[in-house]
C-alpha cells in the first residue's frame, strides 16, 4: 500500500494556552479549591494552543450529552469534508475515485456514521465500502492505517481513505476535578486528518513513490483495561487517563519494536524516520528513553504537541503529514509509525520511503 497524501482540517476557533488557562480559572474558580494547580498542570503539558469545536463562550451554555453530541456531529462533518477534500486534491484524485473509507473517532457518536453522512454531502460513490471505527482512541490513526493496508492488499487497484476526526473539547466535564480530567482539559485539542492510500497496481499507474506500508503489528497489554478510556454517563464521556501510561511504554515498547523489526530483518538503528503519536511530554520522554532515540528524532511530534495539542486519533496523522512535507525522507529510508490507546494497546506500522 502506498500513502498518496495526508490532508488536515481544524475548526475555525483557535486559542492560545494562556487564554484557555484563564478561562478554566474563571469557570472553576468558585468550585475548585486550587486553580493554581490547574494552571501548573496545563502549563506542564507544553501545549501552546488548541483549536476548539466551538467559540469559547459557547461551552458555558453547553449542557447534557445530547447537546454535546449534536455539536459533535455538526462540526465533525465540516472538519471531515475539508480534510478529505484536502487529501484528495493533493493526491490528484476525486471523490468518485474512492473505493473504501475507514473513519475513526472516539469523541462523539453518530448513526448514520460520519462517513455515511459524507456520502450525501460530498457525492461519494453509492458502492463505497464503509468501515466506521469507535473505541480505539489515540491508537486509531496508526491502527486505521493498518486496516487500510489490509483492505488494499486484497484490492491492489483500489483507493481507500482513512478519516480521523476528534473534537475532544466537547467531552470535558466541568464538574469533574479528577487529575485525569484536569490533565485532559489542558492537553487535548480538536481537529481532523484524512489519508489517501492506493494499492500497489494503482500506485504503479500513478507513478507514486513512498511511503509504502511494509508491515503492521497490533499489541494488547495485560491488566491494563483502566489505563485509558471513557466512563460514559448522563453527561457524556468522562475521561480515564491513568498515570501509568509512561510505565507501560517503558515496560513493553522496546521489546515490541525490536521483535517487530527483527521479523522484517531490521533493527532500531535502521529506522531513519519516527512518526510517533504526541501523547504528552511524559509519554514522549518514555518513548525516547526506552527506544534510545534522541529528542531530535521526535522533533515533529513535539512540534505538533506544542502547536495543536493531542487530538487523539488524528494526531499521529498530523505527524505523518509533517514528515511528508517537512522531513522528506530520502527514498529507501525506513520509518516507524507508533501509537498507543485504550485497551491498553499499541499499533506499529513499518514504512519505507
Amino acid at each position: 500500500m502506498h500513502v498518496a497524501a495526508v490532508g488536515s482540517a481544524f475548526p475555525p476557533h483557535f486559542y492560545d494556552q494562556e487564554t484557555l488557562i484563564r478561562a478554566f480559572e474563571v469557570a472553576w474558580g468558585a468550585t475548585h479549591h486550587n486553580t493554581a494547580r490547574v494552571r501548573r498542570m496545563h502549563q506542564a503539558v507544553l501545549v501552546g494552543g488548541r483549536h476548539l469545536a466551538l467559540p469559547l463562550q459557547d461551552y458555558l451554555t453547553l449542557t447534557g450529552f445530547g447537546a454535546r453530541n449534536d455539536a459533535f456531529i455538526r462540526v465533525a462533518l465540516d472538519v471531515a469534508e475539508e480534510a478529505v477534500n484536502d487529501a484528495l486534491t493533493q493526491a490528484g484524485l476525486t471523490v468518485t475515485d474512492v473505493d473504501a473509507i475507514f473513519s475513526a473517532s472516539v469523541t462523539g457518536i453518530a448513526t448514520p456514521s460520519i462517513d455515511a453522512r459524507l456520502f450525501h454531502r460530498m457525492g461519494l460513490r453509492p458502492d463505497i465500502v464503509r468501515t466506521p471505527i469507535f473505541g480505539l482512541g489515540c491508537v486509531a490513526g496508526a491502527a486505521g492505517l493498518s486496516r487500510l493496508n489490509d483492505w488494499l492488499l486484497g484490492h491492489p487497484d483500489g483507493v481507500a481513505v482513512l478519516l480521523c476526526v476528534e473534537l475532544c473539547s466537547l467531552t470535558i466535564q466541568r464538574e469533574d476535578f479528577s487529575v485525569a480530567n484536569l490533565v485532559a482539559s489542558g492537553l487535548f485539542g480538536d481537529g481532523g486528518a484524512a489519508v489517501v492510500c492506493v494499492g500497489k497496481d494503482r500506485a504503479a499507474r500513478m507513478g507514486l513513490g513512498g511511503p509504502t506500508v511494509v508491515a503492521t503489528r497490533s499489541r494488547m497489554y495485560p491488566d491494563s483495561e483502566r489505563v485509558m478510556g471513557w466512563d460514559i454517563g448522563d453527561d457524556g464521556f468522562k475521561v480515564i487517563l491513568d498515570k501509568s501510561v509512561p510505565d507501560v511504554v517503558t515496560t513493553y515498547m522496546r521489546d515490541d519494536v525490536d521483535g517487530f523489526l527483527a521479523e522484517n530483518g531490521l533493527t532500531r538503528a535502521d529506522i531513519g524516520s519516527w512518526v510517533c503519536h504526541p501523547g504528552g511530554p511524559k509519554v514522549l520522554d518514555a518513548f525516547e528513553s526506552t527506544l534510545e532515540i534522541p529528542k531530535s528524532a521526535l522533533d515533529l511530534t513535539w512540534r505538533s504537541l506544542q502547536r495543536e495539542g493531542n487530538m487523539s486519533s488524528a494526531s499521529v496523522l498530523f505527524v505523518l503529514r509533517d514528515t511528508l512535507a517537512q522531513a522528506r525522507p530520502e527514498p529507501g529510508t525506513w520509518g516507524m509509525m507508533l501509537a498507543m490507546g485504550p485497551g491498553f494497546c499499541s499499533e506499529l506500522v513499518l514504512l519505507r520511503w
